[in-house]
């Protein structure tokens, strides 16, 4: 059984579309999509410096983009699909619930909401290595922040204000080793998010939805998802609600999933499962060199 992850923000560094383009078709499909949006992906994913694409308007269309360019690359056919946060956006389309221009629009509207609501408050992301979540969660509610990634494999991902995250960098839980910043612009997944959900809900409602063609894991609870309207929805209400990645991993598990590709920009996700799944073979997409490998692995366990 193989399952297809798609990563969220953070994932991207400057220039990892470059070596995408080149492959038969791509340009053209990235022209196209860029058109649709009012956005130079290839600018963007080629040329642009790490703070331009930091900005939560480029970075989601970016990874959203890229992880359905290498998917459409790799032509698999995985039994089930599943994505972090943004990369929710990436599986849906996957799985057939919405086709690719409609995953950029969405991802277009997603990402002008958030970048606005984000822009009201200063705030931002912190990724928490090592410690015990059951000492860290009350750590973090302490300083009024959010758990709002929970990754398994002993992260956890904590969202706020400035002032919250300067807190917890001089004020550590017990156990945890590092306090690490993310190249977000953003507390995602917070009640910091709440002003970009009417925006995000009015654009759903205007999408051509069908049901997954295949397993479809929810970040939200790990939960598998079988109508494309709760698809959907909870692609809506994730923005303002914490992602349960850990959960995800534990029902790959019990699926009985055996091989793991995450789509480019790939790497953050195949980290946590090397740490959660042991056992299950794992491959990351970040350049097309990586297509022959995973082609490989495809054949060896995609036959449920």
């Amino acid at each position: 059984m193989l399952v297809l992850v798609a990563p969220g923000q953070g994932a991207q560094t400057p220039g990892f579309l470059t070596p995408w383009l080149e492959l038969p078709g791509a340009a053209d499909r990235i022209a196209g999509w860029s058109e649709a949006i009012g956005l130079d992906l290839a600018h963007y994913g080629t040329k642009a410096d790490a703070d331009e694409i930091r900005d939560t308007a480029v970075a989601q269309p970016l990874l959203v983009a890229s992880g359905l360019l290498s998917a459409a690359a790799l032509d698999a056919s995985p039994g089930v699909v599943a994505g972090h946060s943004v990369g929710e956006i990436t599986a849906a389309a996957l799985a057939g619930v919405i086709d690719d221009e409609a995953a950029l629009r969405l991802v277009r509207t997603r990402g002008l909401g958030m970048a606005e609501a984000a822009a009201a408050t200063e705030t931002g992301m912190a990724a928490l290595l090592g410690g015990d979540p059951e000492v860290t969660v009350p750590h973090l509610e302490k300083l009024g922040l959010t758990p709002a990634n929970v990754n398994g494999g002993g992260q956890i991902v904590a969202a706020g204000t400035a002032e919250q995250i300067a807190a917890l960098e001089a004020d550590k839980p017990e156990g945890v080793r590092r306090v690490v910043a993310l190249k977000v612009a953003g507390a995602f997944h917070t009640h910091h998010m709440a002003p970009a959900l009417e925006k995000l809900r009015a654009a759903a409602g205007s999408l051509t939805v069908s049901d997954p063609k295949v397993t479809y894991v929810s970040n939200a609870d790990g939960k598998t998802v079988a109508t494309g309207d709760e698809v959907v929805s909870r692609l809506v209400g994730q923005v303002a609600n914490p992602v349960r990645w850990d959960l995800c991993m534990e029902t790959f598990a019990a699926l009985g999933v055996t091989a793991l590709i995450e789509a480019a920009p790939g790497g953050t996700l195949v980290g946590l499962a090397k740490r959660a799944l042991p056992g299950v073979k794992t491959l990351a997409l970040k350049t097309p060199d990586d297509l022959e490998a995973a082609r490989a692995l495809i054949s060896e366990h995609a036959g449920a």
